[in-house]
């Protein structure tokens, strides 16, 4: 059957021979997966790799390849994923997940015998693609034989790669789309196989031909609707068929091979890209997709739901009308569909990065070009993390993530293999069903877990070892995933609540041991504090070797006093704690010059006082500083109670206060009065008018005169006057009169001021 990228095929062709390096960009359907890679057999001597984002389509495009040339897979078409081999001697092409490529080069960093590497569906950005673009460029100007470098893309734009690549050609291909009805649904609460159904009897009500394509999230997902509409198809003669990577190849084959009767392919998004089903002139599209992040917790990779991008979407609607026109139906607003990203951002500006380092230190390579850079905080992170776990370049042989290759070579190291295999499995494949570690891995598996501890027990045989009786069996295993996973211990407290080592808090519910390694965390934004999904016990005297003691100080509010503290930290997990009084030391002092900072100053010093000393020493052009005067006095002092006698008001005072701004003057009759002081204001005293006979002239302070504030006998105010010479020559004789006739019995001489 001829495909629209079958006219480009010369062109490719003709491109190679005179560039190293070639883009090319085609529609799904145009037949770039299946066409490209054979046409390149009689032109190059050695092998052809094809790089594609999944299991699935490696294996589907391998089929497809070997069946198109006539041959049985595995003779010069084969295929490689994790745990899966198919080819031999002769094959000379072969189809690989992206990372495989990766760990080929570590074994062989020139890819010897290997003429071309097609990296396929390349706008799906995943990070070993972009890995594998990097080293692959690199290895072109750094080999002696020509290494010929494909990329192929369906939605991405070309020119940032062909500028890459030295300014390499670029070839295009329109493909060919039929007209295309696409129809939006509106919000719906019902389950999305309800929504499924109901979307599949409305395509049936319209008399449709050809089959229909429905991308679900996953395989559960796909279980579900498979259920759900299976009457809906049995009335229609509908035959119902699933599309993921679990199944076994004669599965896969059945869904997307040609069939009499029409079919209904549930499908994850492995049918998005790569090889065309035939058929298909109808799409279901829940618009979800379970992508490929890191946990924030583990740091392992893992699969989430979330919502598909906008090119995601044109992908899969596209599947619709490759052979005649076509009807898509999407299950979700159209307004949604215009919200969502033009396209997800490349994982190597989001995704952890652990892997690509260990790989890169694998490989001794510091400094790489690439097509977008990682982020620094991000590489940090990682360099942090393979540091912190002792991590060797051994260990990027392994099929696993840094911290689970720790966890199968320790436990290997400390005597039970089997079981570090088992921890390693489960985790890898997300197995859950209990919350406890030993439990989960005692349950029953998915068959894909199955597979991955199968395939571990081929890098680490053996038999476990027994332990004394007594002893603690699950000691060995526990210690290996404490090694792998030292930032995650966590300690029970109360009720519920867990203290990480990490910072923070988290919930537990029905712990049963005091330490844990906290293995898994669920983030509940919108439920208040997070919940540990997995957990693992552990003894604290596993932890000592990495205990660090740390001294503070902290205040003891009820007794008003700085308290030294002693505490056992693991990380930020305090494992014993101590408290004795605090030594007088300056970390003491400046803890309780804090908090008396925090305390009403009347606490230390009369603020009548402290308010006339204040302005006294303002009169007088003196600064003072309470604040620091406080702290100081904080010196040697370990409670508010030492400070409150410590006399604040005696070490404010300024040595030479008492001649600047006197506290009291002496009147001529040898009376004292205190001097009052207020701030933009002349210092002033009173007494009774006959302590000021004998004086002629008004006090002075320095050269400021008082304010006098002259009383009756019975000491109410007179009169108040700056001026007293003149008082005693213009007011004095009228008060004289007045004042005589009621207190008669005072002198009241006619010339006071002699």
């Amino acid at each position: 059957m001829k495909l629209p990228i079958d006219d480009l095929l010369p062109r490719v062709v003709a491109a190679l021979e005179q560039s190293s390096s070639l883009v090319i960009e085609a529609p799904p359907g145009a037949g770039k997966t299946t066409r490209v890679p054979p046409q390149l057999l009689p032109h190059v001597s050695g092998e052809i790799l094809v790089l594609e984002p999944r299991r699935l389509a490696a294996r589907m495009a391998a089929r497809r390849v070997a069946h198109e040339l006539g041959e049985q897979l595995g003779a010069t078409v084969g295929y490689q994923v994790r745990f899966e081999d198919v080819g031999g001697s002769r094959t000379r092409l072969r189809f690989l997940t992206e990372g495989v490529l990766t760990r080929r080069l570590l074994s062989d960093p020139s890819l010897k015998g290997v003429s071309a590497v097609i990296l396929d569906e390349f706008h799906e950005r995943h990070l070993d693609a972009d890995l594998a673009l990097a080293l692959l460029k690199r290895l072109q100007s750094s080999r002696k034989g020509p290494l010929k470098l494909i990329v192929m893309s369906a939605t991405l734009d070309a020119a940032p790669i062909a500028r890459f690549l030295g300014d390499c050609p670029v070839l295009r291909s329109e493909g060919k789309l039929h007209q295309l009805t696409i129809e939006y649904t509106p919000h719906s609460a019902l389950p999305l196989e309800q929504q499924i159904a109901s979307a599949l009897e409305r395509l049936l009500a319209r008399s449709f031909a050809g089959d229909v394509l429905v991308f679900l999230p996953g395989a559960a997902e796909i279980r579900k609707a498979s259920r759900a509409i299976g009457k809906i198809a049995g009335r229609a003669g509908l035959l119902v068929l699933p599309l993921h990577g679990d199944l076994s190849p004669a599965e896969q084959d059945r869904a997307v091979a040609p069939s009499t009767q029409r079919k209904v392919i549930l499908s994850t998004n492995a049918a998005e890209s790569s090889v065309t089903i035939e058929g298909v002139t109808a799409v279901i599209d829940s618009g979800l997709a379970r992508v490929a992040a890191d946990s924030p917790w583990t740091g392992l990779p893992s699969l989430h739901v979330q919502r598909v991008s906008q090119a995601s979407a044109t992908q899969r609607a596209g599947r619709a009308g490759r052979t005649a026109p076509g009807h898509v139906i999407r299950l979700y607003t159209a307004e949604d569909f215009h919200r969502r990203p033009p396209a997800d951002a490349p994982e190597i500006l989001r995704r952890e990065l652990s892997q690509l380092v260990l790989e890169l230190r694998a490989m001794n390579i510091e400094n790489l070009e690439w097509l977008d850079p990682p982020p620094p905080v991000s590489l940090a992170a990682a360099n942090a993390l393979l540091d912190r776990l002792q991590i060797t370049v051994d260990m990027a042989d392994l099929p696993l993530p840094p911290r689970l290759a720790k966890l199968v070579i320790e436990a290997s190291r400390r005597g039970v293999p089997g079981r570090g295999c088992a921890v390693a499995a489960v985790l890898s494949a997300g197995e859950r069903g209990s919350s406890e570690l030993l439990t989960l891995i005692e349950s029953e598996w998915q068959p894909q877990t199955r597979r991955v501890f199968d395939r571990l027990r081929q890098y680490f045989p053996g038999r476990d070892r027994s332990h004394p009786e007594g002893s603690n069996a699950d000691a060995p295993l526990l210690q290996s995933v404490l090694a792998a996973f030292p930032d995650r211990v966590a300690r029970h407290t109360r009720e519920d609540t867990l203290l990480l080592s990490s910072g923070g808090s988290a919930r537990f519910p029905n712990c049963r041991h005091e330490f844990l390694i906290a293995l898994d965390v669920e983030e509940r934004r919108d439920k208040g504090s997070p919940l540990v999904r997995l957990a693992a016990p552990l003894e604290p005297e596993w932890l000592l070797d990495r205990v660090i003691e740390r001294v503070s100080y902290d205040w003891n509010r009820t007794a008003e006093r700085v308290e030294q503290v002693t505490a056992l930290l693991y990380d930020q997990l305090v494992l014993e704690e101590s408290r004795a009084p605090a030594p007088a030391n300056e970390a003491t002092a400046a803890l309780l010059a804090a908090k008396a900072a925090e305390i009403e100053i009347g606490r230390f010093a009369d603020r009548d006082e402290l308010a006339q000393l204040q302005a006294r020493a303002a009169f007088a052009g003196i600064a003072i500083d309470v604040n620091a005067t406080l702290a100081a006095l904080c010196r040697g002092r370990t409670s508010l109670a030492e400070l409150a006698s410590a006399r604040l008001l005696d070490a404010l005072r300024p040595q030479n206060l008492d001649r600047l701004a006197p506290e009291r003057l002496t009147l001529p009759g040898g009376r004292q009065v205190k001097v009052y002081y207020e701030p933009g204001k002349p210092p002033w005293i009173e007494s009774r008018l006959q302590d000021f006979f004998g004086c002629s002239e008004t006090p002075r302070i320095g050269s400021t005169p008082v304010v006098v504030h002259l009383l009756a006998p019975n000491r109410r105010p007179v009169q108040v006057t700056g001026d007293l010479a003149g008082f005693w020559q213009r007011l004095y004789p009228q008060i004289r009169r007045e004042l005589s006739r009621r207190y008669p019995k005072h002198k009241w001489p006619e010339k006071p001021g002699l």
